[in-house]
């Protein structure tokens, strides 16, 4: 890895910015492209000559060839939760994978996501699963990581439902549908070394999720108990919710789509048999572990707040 040139596509982003502090931590230099390059100026801090910043749309071949040119190893993370599902998950990621092989990187790592699926009734699960194949096609060495719900102090996950437990009453979308999220530092070394060491990887696809499944109820009774609050819990019936989704209506912590409805009806949660941070030599880490350093800020008095059990 020393002195190899990673280009990575969404690298300042939230997976992105502990991606490239690996990529550093090895040698490498590093090309980050997205849309808006000077959303990811941050990572320049201490890095002057071994970073650069390009602007492309994964959508434009041409920019994205150029974007390619001259690299070893190639990071896909581009992704949306929506908007053009095809055009980003599928048709960018042909672009990318054809590219890479193009300009003879030796490594192609595609960020896909637990549930992908070409026949999954989500627009954001098909797109996911007609990316990988899509992928797969131009680029067959490439490694595919899907991983479920990531965590981290940035994330929009942990965040978004430790402000909308301060409300007295908190709805509970799906309370039996499981998760198995995993921490962005495991997720980020995994891709890291995948890039590395593509003998190793290359070609194979993994389930990255974290060491513990569990429910949407069981997830927020956790961070209600870390930020030391206690609302009041409702499930919501299944009839109801669904309802406001079609008609693009409302759900805890922000408005629900009927795609994200669909995507709520399977657990996303690693495949029995998958191969997953286990074959990185990474043991996964719990979301107890770390969580509760950043969610303080939520509670009534900050660090200084007491920490409540949260009422059922």
């Amino acid at each position: 890895m020393r002195d190899a040139i990673v280009t990575v596509f969404g690298g300042g982003g939230f997976v992105g910015r502990y991606l490239v502090q690996q990529l550093f931590d090895a040698g490498a230099r590093v090309r980050i492209v997205q849309r808006n390059p000077k959303a990811a100026f941050f990572l320049r801090r201490g890095r002057i000559g071994r970073i650069q910043f390009l602007a492309a749309d994964v959508q434009s071949e041409e920019l994205v060839h150029r974007a390619v040119a001259g690299s070893d190893a190639v990071v896909n993370l581009v992704g949306v939760l929506k908007g053009d599902f095809n055009g980003i998950h599928a048709d960018g990621a042909r672009n990318v994978a054809k590219a890479a092989r193009t300009a003879g990187a030796r490594a192609l790592v595609h960020l896909s996501a637990i549930g992908a699926d070409p026949d999954s009734p989500s627009r954001y699960g098909r797109s996911k699963g007609e990316g990988e194949a899509a992928v797969r096609d131009a680029f067959p060495g490439a490694t595919i990581v899907r991983p479920s719900l990531v965590f981290g102090r940035e994330d929009g996950f942990t965040n978004r439902f430790a402000q909308m437990l301060k409300w007295p009453i908190v709805p509970v979308v799906r309370a039996e549908t499981k998760f198995q999220p995993v921490f962005v530092a495991d997720l980020a070394q995994a891709i890291a070394k995948a890039v590395a060491d593509p003998q190793a990887y290359g070609g194979a696809s993994f389930d990255i999720a974290g060491p513990e499944p569990m429910t949407m109820a069981a997830l927020l009774r956790r961070l209600a108990e870390w930020t030391g609050r206690s609302p009041h819990f409702i499930d919501m019936p299944d009839a109801v919710t669904a309802a406001m989704a079609r008609a693009g209506g409302w759900a805890p912590g922000a408005p629900i789509t009927w795609d994200q409805w669909l995507m709520l009806q399977r657990d996303n949660v690693a495949a029995a048999g998958a191969q997953g941070l286990d074959a990185f030599g990474i043991t996964p880490t719990p979301l107890a572990a770390v969580a509760p350093g950043w969610l303080v800020q939520y509670r009534r008095h900050g660090r200084f707040g007491a920490v409540r059990t949260a009422e059922r």
